[in-house]
């Protein structure tokens, strides 16, 4: 009987499969979209909201390690899309793939030359006079150590799944211990490539989401019959192990951000600038999931208490790190948060 329940699973699982693959409209980042400034590999997207409600835009910070594309993953899929159909205009800054001529690249370089810049052009696009920045993952560690250096006006700052305080780090915790005590010597792997390819990316993370791979692997045998249950597997299966090249020399400082704990601890300098967390005053809304294997609760609320935004919360919501990206509609605590923080036209 179970043989038999298999074989069928297997048999469904092959149709939807060979139906959703010779779909032509099967493909991520449909959200109409414009570029509006590009330097090197980024380019600085602008998502032009069909029903505008609010002056201040979105300005959107994804992780250096995956593709921002899990922002826009599929109509119906999108965060880009629901914050349109929100009201909001959004502006997404992707990074791009950094090649071997980028081995230089600094995080100094990511935050000043990158986001920064990109910053100052989403206001002149927008001819707004404030913004919404919202970081997700390690886009949110860059969209914080901005924040606490940069002049542009910031009205509201959200954190998605965004590790602040690495002190009790469960990611990727088998070799994380043994670089801190020196027993790996990841200075000189990094100088060997100079960019840290996207296959020794994805090899070393996958020790991390092993667990949540095959769960999302037994969900698909689970659902095999349901169409539309493949299709969102397939997609999130692409963007998992879709990972990109690594600048070393980001790597190497982000190593010692992780090591020394330098964010919490305000030691982390910025061309010249110390990042004090307390110099961040903009409205402040940090969230975190239940299921996050990745980005625990403990690694994230430590920044409520560190800055100095007099309009500051912490929300707890259902899922798992990215799942939010992914459901299509944005968490009624977010939008009415983000609804009462945004001057209507």
């Amino acid at each position: 009987m179970l043989n038999n329940q298999s074989q069928l699973g297997e048999g469904n699982l092959r149709e939807n499969l060979s139906n959703i693959m010779n779909d032509p409209n099967f493909r991520v980042g449909q959200t109409k979209k414009e570029i509006v400034w590009k330097r090197n590999k980024a380019t600085l997207y602008y998502y032009p909201s069909k029903s505008k409600k609010y002056k201040i835009p979105l300005f959107l910070i994804y992780s250096l390690i995956n593709e921002s594309y899990i922002l826009d993953l599929y109509p119906g899929m999108s965060m880009i899309e629901a914050f349109g159909q929100e009201g909001y205009d959004v502006y997404l800054l992707d990074f791009g793939k950094p090649g071997y001529e980028d081995h230089d690249l600094t995080l100094d370089d990511y935050i000043i030359k990158y986001i920064q810049t990109a910053v100052k052009k989403t206001l002149v696009h927008s001819e707004a006079t404030e913004l919404t920045i919202i970081g997700y993952c390690l886009g949110g560690t860059l969209a914080t150590i901005y924040t606490a250096i940069c002049d542009e006006p910031v009205k509201n700052l959200i954190l998605f799944a965004t590790p602040i305080d690495f002190e009790r780090s469960p990611f990727l915790q088998t070799w994380s211990f043994a670089v801190k005590r020196g027993d790996i010597d990841i200075d000189s792997v990094i100088d060997a490539y100079g960019v840290i390819p996207a296959k020794l990316v994805y090899l070393a993370l996958k020790m991390a989401i092993a667990p949540i791979t095959f769960t999302s692997y037994m969900s698909l045998m689970e659902r095999a019959d349901d169409e539309e249950s493949v299709r969102k597997w397939l997609l999130f299966n692409k963007w998992v192990k879709g990972h990109i090249p690594f600048a070393g020399a980001t790597l190497k400082q982000l190593i010692n951000v992780f090591k020394e704990n330098q964010l919490i601890k305000d030691q982390l300098i910025i061309k010249g600038n110390k990042v004090k967390l307390a110099c961040i005053e903009s409205n402040l809304l940090v969230l975190s999931t239940t299921g996050d294997q990745i980005v625990p609760e403990h690694l994230t609320t430590p920044i409520v208490e560190k800055v100095s935004s007099a309009d500051k919360q912490f929300k707890r919501l259902k899922g798992g790190h990215v799942t939010i990206a992914m459901r299509g509609e944005i968490p009624i605590e977010m939008v009415n948060w983000l609804s009462e923080r945004s001057d209507l036209i």
